[in-house]
């Protein structure tokens, strides 16, 4: 269950432009080195996320693909894969008003609990540079594979806090 007054809805054909814009946003300090013009960038970012969220449908197809919603006013996505051992969050990221309120920590959390009841690993890839990083670290998440390369893989184990 998400926290008071936050909901998790299926995505749908319709929240394509939303989930760009959710993306987009997450590569905004990214983008501010680069001099393109700012056309150039929004069709670089359109074709990143269809990019990004093909692999998605194409390697997670029976993933949870959710829009996170606060009231009525969609704030961010949560993709989730569960398997028999573990869950995976493929995705989360939250509109950039949304970070630091304490939302992202509560659906972590509420992860940490399934994997708990379920005696299942939660694990996570999330870039070096990611701020949130940080907040994996305090919850617990210990790095579990880094090959030197972007990502981290990142894992938290029922009993481990």
């Amino acid at each position: 269950m998400p926290p008071p007054g936050v909901s998790l809805r299926p995505i749908a054909r319709e929240d394509a432009e939303l989930l760009c814009r959710i993306y987009a946003s997450t590569r905004t300090e990214e983008l501010a080195q680069v001099p393109w013009p700012q056309a150039q960038k929004d069709a670089f970012l359109r074709m990143q996320f269809e990019a990004q969220h093909a692999h998605y449908q194409l390697h997670y197809a029976d993933a949870a693909f959710h829009v996170v919603m606060r009231g009525e006013q969609p704030v961010g996505r949560l993709y989730v894969h569960r398997r028999a051992s573990e869950i995976r969050i493929v995705d989360i990221s939250l509109l950039p008003e949304q970070r630091g309120t304490g939302l992202g920590t509560a659906l972590l959390q509420e992860l940490q609990e399934e994997a708990r009841a379920g005696g299942r690993i939660l694990s996570i890839h999330v870039e070096r540079t990611n701020p949130a990083l940080s907040l994996y670290r305090r919850l617990g998440f210990q790095v579990a594979a880094d090959d030197g390369g972007v990502y981290l893989r990142m894992e938290w184990s029922p009993g481990v806090s």
